[in-house]
Parts: C-alpha cells; sequence; structure tokens
C-alpha cells in the first residue's frame, strides 16, 4: 500500500512542475501595473524604434586634443644695431683678386622648390598622385634632411644632385614605384645658395645663386650699383673661405673682365668707401655674429617650444589618466544597458562614447553570445520603457527572432538606448529539464524509500 502511495505521489510531482520552477518570460499586455505591447523587429521597425532621441556621451576634450607643435617662439629678442667706424680715405687701393675658379653645375640645396612638370601645356599640370596637395606654383620644398615628400613614391633625397641627376633618380623612382615617368623637374625657387651685399650700395640684402652663375656686375646691378661719392678711394671688398679680397671700384668699372668675376655661395660683399679695412672686417664680423646670435636665438626658441609641448603632453596625459581611473571606480556618469535571460555573460554593458551601439554589439561583445544549449532564439527581445512621462508604466517588448540567421543584420542596425533591458527566453524544454533537476532529489528518495518498504 506504501508502495502505491509512494508512486502515486511522484506522479504529482511531475504533474505539478509548473509549481515547482518559475523562470522569466515576457507577458504581453497589462499585468502588474505595466502596459507591455510586444513588437516584432522588423526592417519598418527597426526605423521606428531608432527615432526615439538619445545623443551619445562624448569623450573629455582631452581624448581629442594633441600637444601640437603650435606656440611662440621665445628667442633672444632683436639682433644688435650694427655699428660701423668713421670714414677715411686711402692714398692708393691695393687688388687682391681671389683664386681663378670655374663656375660649377647648380646643386639642389635645403630650401630650393622644385616643380615637377608635364612636358607639354602652359603652366605646370599634375602628375597622377604627385603634386594633388600643393599649389601648382609651389612644388616641393627641400627639406631638412635633403629630401622631398611625393606622395605614392615616398621621400626623395635630391639634395646635393645637380638638376640633370636629380631628374635622373626621380625617373628611377617613379619606374620603381610603376607610374608614368613622363616629367620634366625645374627649380622654381632658388633658396639654399645665396650671396651678401652691404655698404654703399642702393639696396643692401641678399641675392640667390641660381642655374646661371651670379656674376659681380651683375650682382652690383641688382642691389641698385654703388651710391659712394667717391669711387676712386672705393673698393668692392669679397669675403671667402675665411679670406677678405679687395678690387678698386674704378678700376671695376673699367675692366670688363673684372665685373665677370663669378660668386660662390656663401660670399659676402662689401662696397666700401672707407680709409682701411678695419669697416669691411667689422661688417664681416659682425655677420658672423649676427648669424651666430640667430642660430643661439632660434636654438632656445626651439627648446622653450620643446619644452612647452612637453609640458602640454603631460597635462593632457595626466587629464586622461584621471579620467581613466574615474571610469575604472566607476564615479563617472554613463550610459548603461542590461543583459539578461539566457545569455553567455549577464550583467552591465556601458554604452560607448560618441557613437551608437546597436543590439548586435550587446549580443556578441557585452553578452558573448547567446548560450546555444539554452536559449531560445525565437525570444531575443530589447525591452524599452516609455519616454513620455505619462505613460511611465508603458513597456515595449522589440521581439528578434533569430531562427532566421538574417536577421541578425536588423540586430546590428537596431540601435540600443540608455536602460534598455536585452532578455533571451529559455527553450521550454530547458524549463521542463530544470524542473526535472530541482525535484530529482525528491523522486530519489521518495523511490528509494518505496523500494525499502
Amino acid at each position: 500500500m506504501r508502495k502505491h502511495l509512494s508512486i502515486l505521489l511522484a506522479i504529482g510531482l511531475l504533474s505539478s512542475c509548473g509549481a515547482a520552477y518559475h523562470s522569466s518570460r515576457v507577458v504581453e499586455g497589462a499585468a502588474d501595473g505595466n502596459k507591455v505591447r510586444v513588437l516584432p523587429i522588423t526592417a519598418q521597425n527597426v526605423l521606428l524604434a531608432n527615432r526615439s532621441p538619445y545623443t551619445p556621451r562624448e569623450l573629455p576634450a582631452a581624448f581629442h586634443s594633441s600637444a601640437g607643435a603650435a606656440g611662440s617662439l621665445y628667442g633672444g629678442g632683436p639682433a644688435p644695431a650694427p655699428i660701423h667706424a668713421a670714414p677715411t680715405r686711402p692714398d692708393a687701393l691695393e687688388t687682391r683678386l681671389p683664386p681663378a675658379r670655374k663656375p660649377a653645375p647648380y646643386r639642389i640645396g635645403v630650401g630650393d622648390v622644385v616643380l615637377l612638370a608635364t612636358p607639354t601645356g602652359t603652366s605646370v599640370e599634375q602628375l597622377t598622385g604627385l603634386l594633388a596637395a600643393q599649389n601648382s606654383r609651389q612644388g616641393y620644398t627641400v627639406q631638412d634632411d635633403g629630401s622631398i615628400a611625393i606622395a605614392d613614391i615616398g621621400r626623395v633625397e635630391i639634395a646635393g644632385l645637380t638638376l640633370q641627376d636629380a631628374e635622373a633618380l626621380l625617373f628611377q623612382r617613379l619606374v620603381k614605384a610603376q607610374i608614368d615617368p613622363t616629367f620634366s623637374l625645374e627649380i622654381a625657387e632658388f633658396n639654399s645658395k645665396k650671396v651678401s651685399l652691404g655698404g654703399a650700395v642702393a639696396k643692401p640684402g641678399v641675392l640667390p645663386i641660381t642655374l646661371s652663375p651670379l656674376r659681380l656686375k651683375e650682382a652690383l646691378a641688382q642691389v641698385g650699383g654703388a651710391t659712394t661719392r667717391t669711387p676712386e678711394y672705393s673698393s668692392v671688398r669679397l669675403y671667402r673661405d675665411g679670406t677678405i679680397y679687395q678690387i678698386p671700384l674704378k678700376q671695376l668699372f673699367s675692366d670688363a673682365r673684372l665685373g665677370e668675376l663669378p660668386l660662390l655661395a656663401g660670399d659676402s660683399l662689401f662696397v666700401d668707401d672707407r680709409y682701411d679695412l678695419d669697416q669691411a672686417e667689422a661688417y664681416f664680423r659682425q655677420q658672423i655674429q649676427l648669424a651666430e646670435f640667430r642660430q643661439a636665438s632660434r636654438g632656445a626658441a626651439l627648446s622653450n617650444l620643446t619644452t612647452e609641448i612637453a609640458l602640454r603632453r603631460n597635462e593632457l596625459d595626466e587629464q586622461r589618466r584621471t579620467y581613466l581611473d574615474q571610469v575604472r571606480l566607476d564615479a563617472v556618469d554613463r550610459d548603461y544597458v542590461y543583459l539578461t535571460g539566457e545569455v553567455k555573460s549577464q550583467g552591465r554593458m556601458d554604452l560607448p562614447l560618441g557613437r551608437q551601439a546597436s543590439l548586435a554589439d550587446a549580443i556578441f561583445k557585452g553578452a558573448n553570445g547567446l548560450s546555444i544549449k539554452t536559449a531560445d532564439p525565437r525570444h531575443v527581445y530589447v525591452l524599452r520603457g516609455s519616454h513620455d512621462p505619462m505613460e511611465f508604466n508603458a513597456l515595449t517588448a522589440w521581439q528578434l527572432d533569430l531562427r532566421n540567421a538574417a536577421n541578425l543584420a536588423l540586430a546590428a542596425r537596431f540601435e540600443l538606448r540608455p536602460n534598455d533591458v536585452i532578455f533571451v527566453a529559455e527553450q521550454p524544454v530547458t524549463r521542463w529539464s530544470r524542473t526535472i533537476d530541482q525535484i530529482s532529489p525528491s523522486l530519489i528518495s521518495i523511490g528509494a524509500n518505496a523500494v525499502n518498504n
């Protein structure tokens, strides 16, 4: 009699599985004070759901800033005023000419501007991928390392080369890059080799040396000529390689061969109507001192700028570290969604900064995917409350049916909103299996008692 009673009790337990195990599910309609409506996630409904207003939070400004290279160059101030000695008149001027040198072909230097041009047309035409980012009249400036940077080719070192050698090198690089090598090269601006002129001239200044050799008479003509009122007592002094040479101005005007003297890069000319070499020597010493002063001033300015950039970078790094520490301590206001149900990782997921997150992001990144054994692919829900205060208890359950894997594309377009809950229901067989797991100890105990009795 007891055996039969035990068996009947076991059958009764099995028949009351629904009372023995309760699991979460989405119930449509009005229940527990909430109004729940279930809408399928379709292409049209994705557009409807994404209409709800939401602007993602942004990263702090420190993450959008860089130390940069902009800043003020604080040097040593303006150069000192030049000092000139009192004029005197010589009895006779000695002629000291520099050693004869044959002008060498022009070699490209740092600061020169070169243009790449097609052989036809009336203006510089762009080569494919070469001059797309520059003004047609600017070309390429030879940088401090002696190179020019050409898109699709890279850096090409042309400093120290003649124009012909540079063309040959560019031809090889274009062929190597499989680019049509039909081009011509010309120098648009000559900035690397210069001659300075001062003293008794109309317009003291610096003259560039170009493809054509710069002659002494041409240099004097470009600065407006000598302005001395006593040419018989004046001279042109040439400072070259640490030596001062002298040509009397009157002799220069009378002997045309002296005017053909070629000038070299770094030469300094001084038209002097003073008695001795002191003024010229003072001028050249002054030029050297000014160059050293400017170089030292620029070095100090660059050092100050480097320090300023380092301070900016350290400040930005500190701001970023502080923000990341606040995030780690959960002390920063963030937007979240919540993952529950039959997913591999339940919990809270931070919504990204500066961009929208999708349902696919939550499933595959936040939850690490669905539980293959227990999840019901028919019932993947995004539970979203109403933003209308008058409908505070209204809730929309957006249902995604993943039996059709093509619907994953809809998940990738479905945007999440703060406080969304992603819920994945369990399989019916999972609910039954868990019920059995919970009542198995009772069944085993009842069966054992029935056998013993």
